[in-house]
């Protein structure tokens, strides 16, 4: 392979990764699949770029692309990534399972709510809020001949029961 074909394929497998990271996975498959076509497919750094490309399919939606490069990807002369390619292959045709509607949490979207209703919206006060600083105002105030202020001597044993326990570590120890 030529410098300059390795320069692409080099460019075009990194981009091909970063927009699969990214969750572009169409534009994935397609840096990918340049990416692919620039290399030996029997190369080992050619068979990492389908694995790759396989996931990009997978993510794309495009299951029988990414089942059909897989099963190719078996047969790979490299045993790492014919290793890789069987493992892919069989958590791709594995059963989907239903998963109960109790389990799932819908998620609302919140794009649909509107700017104009002051309720939805953060940050202004709402009518639970006026009305709650309005009930604090309109307090009576508080008769303090009906607070019981007699001294029940509670500080007195509690310092006693302290001074009674120091007493007692210092004694043992």
């Amino acid at each position: 392979m030529s410098s300059e074909n390795k320069e692409k394929f080099d460019i075009e497998y990194q981009a091909g990764q970063a927009a699969f990271e990214g969750g572009e996975y169409r534009l994935a498959v397609q840096r990918l699949e340049a990416a692919c076509a620039l290399i030996s497919q029997n190369s080992r750094l050619g068979g990492e770029a389908q694995l790759w490309l396989v996931m990009a399919h997978e993510a794309a939606g495009q299951n029988n692309e990414a089942i059909a490069l897989c099963q190719n990807l078996t047969r790979h002369p490299d045993p790492e990534t014919s290793k890789q390619g069987k493992r892919l292959l069989y958590i791709l045709k594995a059963p989907q399972l239903n998963r109960p509607a109790e389990w799932m949490t819908e998620i609302p979207d919140l794009g649909t709510i509107a700017e104009s209703i002051p309720k939805d919206r953060r940050g202004t006060t709402s009518m639970a809020t006026q009305k709650r600083q309005r009930d604090l105002t309109e307090l009576e105030p508080l008769d303090l001949t009906q607070v019981n202020t007699k001294d029940n001597q509670f500080i007195w044993i509690a310092l006693l029961v302290v001074i009674l326990t120091l007493g007692g570590l210092l004694w043992l120890s």
